[in-house]
């Protein structure tokens, strides 16, 4: 897969899974009443993060906002920080992976700046989808354990006579749509870390030159280099000039028989 296309996929997924965190926070069905044993009920009940809502047989939906904050579980408390943080993270990551996308020329922006906005878009993905899951996983902990004392306290036996007063509530809808949201900006954010690597250029490797300081002419060959002084040059021309001179020379000391005529 090339560095575009890794790119491109893991900001896609990250940012489908940013949506489907906003809408799980903010999505009443969190908690819904269990009608396993009594499947025929007049009113239905569920809770989110917010608010709990009550559904009656007739159709009519009636919600109502939780109005404290310190009166709340602690552990609800911390599955609402989790979940907002993630949202705020997924959020700044999706901003930072915007202009760090390749496919995108922002300017003279060059590739080792949008490898750095890459990495820490891809941090940043992982991060929040990490608080998603974690957060969803924690309330949906509480479910299970509010589930099983209740079921315990529902079938206390008191006399021959079975109690069936309290309610029971299960998994929502919500649960699931963060866990799905939470594992597609996670995957996102793994993919934007890989691109990252694509987009950091590549190194160049220059191979070392020696250079002699006190030669005028160097002249380069595979296996060395060779040195020649302007020294050298003077003494091969003055030996040509020396033995054209003593050609002349000796052909003056010797005269020819032309030279009598």
């Amino acid at each position: 897969m090339s560095t575009t296309t890794c790119q491109v996929v893991g900001f896609l997924l990250s940012m489908l899974g940013l949506a489907g965190c906003i809408a799980a926070t903010g999505m009443d069905m969190w908690s819904t009443q269990d009608l396993y044993d009594n499947p025929v009920t007049s009113v239905f009940q569920y809770e989110g993060l917010w608010r709990s809502c009550v559904r009656q047989s007739s159709g009519f939906t009636e919600c109502r906002p939780y109005f404290t904050i310190l009166g709340l579980p602690a552990m609800l408390q911390a599955v609402r920080a989790l979940m907002i943080v993630g949202i705020v993270l997924g959020a700044i990551g999706l901003l930072v992976s915007i202009f760090a996308l390749k496919c995108i020329r922002i300017g003279n922006m060059e590739d080792s700046a949008k490898a750095t906005m890459t990495l820490t878009s891809g941090i940043m993905f992982i991060i929040s989808g990490l608080c998603a899951i974690v957060g969803v996983s924690v309330f949906a902990n509480m479910l299970v354990t509010n589930f099983w004392m209740s079921t315990a306290n529902m079938y206390s036996s008191m006399g021959g006579m079975v109690q069936t007063v309290q309610n029971r509530y299960t998994f929502g809808s919500a649960l699931f749509v963060g866990w799905v949201a939470g594992g597609l900006t996670l995957i996102g954010g793994v993919m934007m870390c890989i691109a990252c690597r694509g987009l950091v250029p590549e190194e160049t490797n220059y191979k070392a030159v020696s250079y002699h300081a006190s030669g005028h002419n160097v002249s380069y060959k595979p296996g060395g280099f060779k040195t020649t002084t302007g020294f050298e040059s003077s003494a091969k021309n003055k030996k040509i000039y020396d033995a054209g001179a003593h050609t002349e020379d000796e052909a003056q000391s010797h005269p020819s028989k032309y030279d009598y005529v």
